[in-house]
């Protein structure tokens, strides 16, 4: 068994697809299909099996994955420190971020980091915060961006953005000329919402159920502009953070603030504490602290 094998295992139990993880990992699918062949060869056992379109591991397969993730990652440490003491200043970072993150305040911040250390290289993973943060505390991400807040036992921190909802909602709506809105003034509404991997989900939920009713869910997306497009076409009404409602068109849609209870969008960066970053993730880290310290909103 080699190190190969487990990451190859771990990729694809993660995409849930052999041709994804083989993109991923930037190898063909013949390969990581034969390496996964001899593996369950050694072991005298399958590993995966199909679930209709979806690949599942097995039982020994969970029981392999459960030990490989912290072998791959105490590995991948190893590598880092290594290079270090031999002063090659290269490296890897991967960073998981949700959608509308992606979409307003991270690929300026990525474009200039990248120009300051040419030698490093960004993976970006785009994921629910959810997923993000439990892909942080095990290893798979060395930072991410989620929703505060966030275990402090678990995870350092800082802030990026701090931002409230909005209700989103067709130019010609009746509401749309309201100064500001409750949520139980949306109760008849329909919904245009984040899926359940989506902190938001979770949070407007919460708040709907505190007024005594259950939001009427239209659709269920993770993608803000097909949202926004939703909310546009007068199929329900969507909430969206400010600097999301800034870029669309005041024409077709009105944003009004939602009040009574607000929802903030409070977004952090997070790494596992107490865990060997390497030389690449301390310069990201180092360097979004600098920025978002100076440009993010009080």
């Amino acid at each position: 068994m080699e190190l190969r094998h487990l990451e190859y295992m771990l990729e694809i139990a993660k995409q849930e697809s052999f041709t994804r993880a083989a993109e991923a990992l930037h190898v063909t699918q013949p390969t990581i299909s034969k390496t996964i062949a001899q593996l369950e060869q050694e072991l005298g056992t399958p590993l995966f099996v199909r679930n209709g379109r979806k690949i599942k591991l097995t039982d020994a397969g969970q029981a392999i994955l459960s030990q490989s993730q912290d072998i791959v990652r105490l590995a991948g440490s190893l590598k880092s420190e290594l290079a270090e003491l031999s002063g090659f200043k290269s490296g890897w970072i991967r960073i998981g971020l949700p959608p509308m993150v992606g979409a307003t305040v991270f690929p300026k911040v990525v474009r200039m980091f990248l120009q300051e250390h040419p030698a490093l290289s960004i993976g970006l993973e785009e994921h629910g915060a959810i997923r993000v943060e439990s892909e942080v505390a095990e290893g798979l991400l060395d930072a991410g961006l989620v929703l505060a807040p966030v275990r402090e036992d678990l995870f350092d921190s800082f802030p990026i953005l701090q931002e409230n909802l909005c209700v989103v909602m067709e130019r010609g709506h009746v509401l749309a000329g309201r100064p500001e809105l409750s949520l139980q003034e949306l109760r008849e509404e329909a919904f245009v919402m984040y899926r359940e991997d989506f902190a938001l989900h979770a949070k407007i939920y919460e708040q709907c159920d505190a007024l005594g009713f259950r939001p009427r869910v239209l659709m269920e997306s993770s993608q803000w502009d097909l949202i926004y497009e939703m909310a546009a076409e007068g199929l329900g009404i969507a909430l969206l953070p400010e600097s999301i409602c800034r870029r669309l068109d005041p024409s077709r849609v009105a944003a009004v603030p939602l009040v009574n209870p607000s929802i903030g969008w409070n977004i952090v960066m997070i790494w596992r504490r107490g865990q060997y970053l390497s030389f690449a993730a301390r310069e990201w880290i180092r360097y979004a602290r600098e920025h978002f310290g100076h440009s993010a909103p009080k």
